[in-house]
């Protein structure tokens, strides 16, 4: 029976993506697998309904926020519908935050659980006794000896909890409409902000996307680079596979090269997801070969960015695979905007996906015709409830049925959409729009740059000229010759007006967890430089 999920109904997503699975012959076959085990979906389902029943001994009530701060293995899973399945609220956390910001959302979201991977919980240790909502903390694998218990706090063992408790099967009774989980935005300006979602909005993007472009289905084995605290890495690895009884690959450590040519060679995924800034790296590795180590690969997925047209090109062409640049976002879950395998056009983010609205918008809300740059807005049934205690910002991106992506776009006669930069990126120069992506998709097309973040810079007559910050490429220098060979390219590709007026060759760029340029932190640097 198709969903209607705008229909408010009695529903536990738990039901649908672990327990309908088991229900339907799937009990024995691999949901998840990693380095060291593997998970079966009834061995999913056994421990997702103890670890929910040790929630409710350990005290744990409906709506209650549980924390969660794993590394994606098998362990993840279980965590996570265990906590879906007690009718608490799962809120999935960055690994990669510097401590203070841990204390921050620990005590915006007033967690009164925290399970915790036991790599992770010596780092917490000190922010921790300073949660007084913080009851209790699960550790997740064996604990160093040399690490002291928490200090008013009741500790305990995530495999004892499990062992010990009751395996009467148990699903709380939630509506669709229910908040079953929060993401935390990636923080790319500001405090992150928490996205609460309801039950239904997991099986929404399961169904429009994961199915409808990706055309996911039992047989697939899939690998996510992107990790599962992650809007993105949550469907791709979790909720996509589940929906149709596929298996996860899945990788606990940081993303590297060599790590994804390890799980491709050995676990023969079908389908692969990246961001642009690891797509190039791959492409850089010596190991890039068709397939990328899979035999088996059918179809690849970019998302966090917008991939250049000329790296989705080399990789079609290197590994035989398309990769689909999509445009989603943690208000919106998960993808609303799409290439598709039928249709790929390199250089553009693709068309709506079905089950999708997209409108592009002046400062005045009206909209914009074909050709013209304004903010990308967006309808669907995935869309975040609102924005956790923050009630103005929810007013300004949770606008009744449409959502306000921040992102500027234009869209061609043809319907395809195109990535224009962020609202606050843009800029103009001799009264003409810059948008950032242009001028750095230009300059990474050269052989010489690995990547590139542009900016608007005053000059000295205090008019925004773009400035360009570069990482090169191995073996080449950034000399007098080749930084005016660069601003050439530019004219020559991308417009004359655009042209970076200063480059400043980097060692790294500064990026977001998920891998998005912080552009803001190279303007922040950049006027501090000029005081």
């Amino acid at each position: 029976m198709p969903h209607d999920f705008t229909e408010r109904r009695p529903y536990n997503a738990a039901s649908d993506f672990v327990d309908a699975n088991v229900a339907r012959g799937l009990g024995p076959k691999i949901a998840f697998v990693d380095p060291e085990r593997s998970l079966t979906y009834g061995d999913l389902q056994v421990r997702s309904i103890r670890f929910a029943n040790a929630l409710r001994n350990l005290g744990v009530e409906h709506e209650q926020r549980v924390a969660l701060l794993l590394n994606d293995t098998v362990d993840y899973p279980v965590a996570f519908w265990g906590v879906v399945r007690a009718g608490a609220i799962a809120i999935p956390l960055n690994t990669y935050l510097p401590l203070p910001q841990y204390t921050y959302i620990l005590g915006d979201c007033r967690a009164t659980t925290l399970v915790v991977a036991a790599s992770l919980a010596q780092m917490t240790t000190p922010i921790i006794e300073r949660l007084p909502r913080l009851k209790t903390v699960v550790v997740v694998g064996d604990q160093p000896k040399d690490v002291r218990p928490y200090s008013g706090k009741s500790a305990h063992s995530f495999e004892n909890l499990i062992a010990h408790a009751d395996p009467t099967p148990f699903t709380a009774d939630t509506v669709s409409d229910e908040v079953a989980f929060w993401l935390y935005t990636s923080g790319s300006t500001g405090d992150p902000k928490g996205v609460k979602h309801v039950h239904s909005n997991l099986m929404a993007t399961a169904k429009l996307f994961g199915q409808g472009i990706l055309g996911i289905g039992e047989d697939d084995v899939v690998h996510s680079a992107s990790k599962l605290f992650f809007a993105y890495g949550l469907g791709n690895a979790m909720t996509f596979p589940l929906s149709v009884g596929a298996t996860a690959v899945l990788w606990p450590h940081l993303p590297s090269p060599e790590g994804v040519f390890d799980m491709m060679r050995r676990h023969q995924p079908t389908i692969f997801y990246g961001v642009p800034s690891l797509y190039t790296a791959l492409l850089s590795h010596q190991d890039i070969s068709k397939g990328a180590g899979s035999d088996r690969l059918r179809i690849c997925v970019s998302a966090g960015e917008a991939l250049p047209s000329h790296i989705g090109e080399r990789w079609r062409d290197t590994v035989g695979v398309d990769v689909l640049d999509g445009l989603g976002s943690t208000e919106m879950l998960n993808t609303f905007l799409s290439n598709r395998p039928s249709d790929i056009r390199y250089g553009s983010t693709g068309k709506p996906v079905p089950g999708y609205d997209a409108r592009i918008i002046d400062e005045r809300g009206r909209d914009l015709g074909d050709g013209e740059i304004g903010e990308l807005i967006v309808r669907g049934p995935s869309a975040g409830e609102s924005y956790w205690n923050q009630r103005a910002k929810s007013r300004r991106t949770f606008a009744g049925e449409w959502t306000h992506t921040g992102d500027k776009y234009r869209r061609d006669a043809e319907g395809y959409y195109y990535y224009c930069g962020r609202t606050d990126d843009m800029f103009k120069v001799s009264g003409m729009w810059v948008s950032p992506f242009d001028v750095e998709a230009a300059l990474v097309s050269h052989e010489a740059v690995l990547e590139a973040a542009v900016i608007g810079k005053e000059d000295a007559d205090g008019l925004i000229k773009p400035k360009a910050f570069i990482v090169l490429k191995n073996g080449f220098k950034a000399d007098e010759v080749l930084l005016e060979a660069l601003k050439l390219h530019v004219k020559y590709h991308a417009g004359h007006w655009k042209f970076p007026r200063w480059i400043e060759p980097r060692t790294a760029l500064p990026r977001t967890a998920t891998g998005k340029l912080q552009r803001f932190k190279l303007r922040e640097e950049d006027l501090g430089a000029g005081r």
